[in-house]
């Protein structure tokens, strides 16, 4: 008698951000022969803070709530990284997102180090009143863990520059009153009233949009009558989309937390925006376009694929059907390991993340420096500064890629490794 045995096929282990980063990093390591103590200190977090706090809800029942705020490496300059309010926060997505912003700061040529935070929550199910004590109640638990000149948040997934308002006010309302307007630059995305930048709410859209265009500037390419899609039309989706399609490009698919929509005809960026902002934030239901099936968004045929919502979008299960030539990523680590490796093999490239949407944290930056010096910058000085800046990393990423005959990621990330290894290696490690 034969015993038979079925042998289920095993499935693929879902990674997570923290997975992914890491192996970005020891692969762009290796490449670059770092610095075997270097690369002990970068693979771990300097600071992990988790806190779990209680807060009055409109009914007057209490609810505790979970914050975090993880502070990756600061040799370079002060911890610097957004805040997001989502149900999938947790200490290793901060993790990782604290890495992606050492690399991203370092690659930009800021004097600033990479943090990450949040609060795990559902912001859409609480009140204004209940967001901002929600908010200001995190702030004061977080105390001195951040600070203009040690931690300086900034909005990110679900958070807004009211969210930062609240923040800049809770803070500095702990501090004596002489030293108050001092620590207005704890965090950057404030309201233009409010010591924010002019522009900072497109800053990193634009920036997606700019390294877009200097990427068809270097092979030749027009963005005229080029096609695009983008996941997630939020703040930075809609303002990349914006600037694409005044470049003569034209947005044929998009896909937000609600559902999916395509018109191979185009879809006008202003109209699906005002859709939205009349329909709770929801694309569903535009008229100008049709519905279609979330998990067939990738396989839109197009020019162009702008990930600008979460991480891990793209992946070993739908990499193999996307038709865009280039990837632009606008989110935070939206391809994961596996998805990279068969868009490199399919020949397709990718504008990594950590160059691709850094003009959010130039814009920071330059919000930093002006309440610090107590100025006023005009918004086509800002946006000039913003593109001279990002046009010199991408000269350097690409001129890096070929010189070394590696992808635009890798090289991404050796450069701003090899950036904090020389902080590093001129400075020693104390005692």
């Amino acid at each position: 008698m034969t015993n038979t045995q079925t042998v289920e096929k095993p499935q693929p282990v879902k990674r997570g951000m923290l997975d992914n980063v890491l192996e970005q990093f020891n692969s762009a390591a290796d490449k670059i022969n770092l610095n075997p103590n270097v690369r002990k200190i970068l693979s771990i977090t300097n600071t992990e803070i988790i806190i779990h706090f209680p807060v009055r809800m409109d009914n007057g029942d209490v609810e505790i709530f979970t914050g975090y705020r993880v502070q990756h490496n600061n040799a370079l300059g002060p911890y610097k990284g957004g805040l997001r309010y989502h149900p999938t926060v947790d200490i290793d997505a901060a993790r990782a997102l604290a890495m992606w912003m050492t690399w991203k700061t370092s690659l930009a040529g800021l004097p600033y180090g990479g943090a990450k935070g949040g609060i795990q929550i559902d912001p859409s199910k609480y009140s204004k009143g209940e967001l901002e004590r929600i908010t200001r109640r995190f702030t004061y638990a977080l105390g001195e863990n951040i600070g203009p000149e040690h931690d300086i948040p900034a909005p990110d997934v679900n958070t807004n520059d009211q969210t930062m308002a609240w923040i800049a006010d809770t803070y500095m309302s702990t501090k004596s009153t002489s030293e108050r307007s001092k620590n207005q630059h704890v965090v950057t995305g404030k309201p233009v009233g409010s010591g924010g930048l002019e522009g900072r709410d497109r800053a990193t859209g634009y920036g997606v949009f700019l390294t877009i265009k200097f990427w068809a500037e270097k092979n030749n390419k027009s963005l005229k009558g080029k096609t695009f899609i983008v996941q997630g039309f939020g703040n930075v989706g809609y303002w990349a989309a914006h600037f694409l399609e005044n470049e003569g490009a034209k947005m044929v698919g998009v896909q937000d937390a609600f559902g999916s929509v395509q018109n191979k005809e185009g879809i006008k960026v202003e109209d699906l925006f005002n859709y939205g902002k009349a329909n709770n934030g929801s694309i569903v239901g535009f008229p100008e376009a049709s519905a279609m099936e979330g998990k067939d968004f990738f396989a839109l045929d197009c020019d162009i694929c702008i990930p600008a919502a979460l991480g891990n979008q793209i992946t070993a299960q739908n990499a193999a059907s996307i038709k865009a030539t280039l990837i632009a990523e606008g989110a935070n680590g939206p391809t994961d390991v596996e998805g990279e490796k068969i868009l490199m093999e399919r020949g397709i490239t990718i504008i990594p993340d950590i160059m691709c949407n850094s003009g959010g944290v130039i814009g920071s930056y330059f919000e930093w420096l002006q309440n610090r010096n107590g100025e006023l910058w005009q918004m086509d000085e800002i946006l000039e500064k913003l593109e001279k800046k990002l046009r010199t990393t991408f000269k350097k990423v690409s001129a890096y890629s070929e010189e070394k005959g590696i992808d635009m990621r890798t090289a991404a990330f050796a450069i701003a490794i090899e950036r904090i290894e020389k902080a590093y290696v001129l400075r020693g490690i104390f005692p």
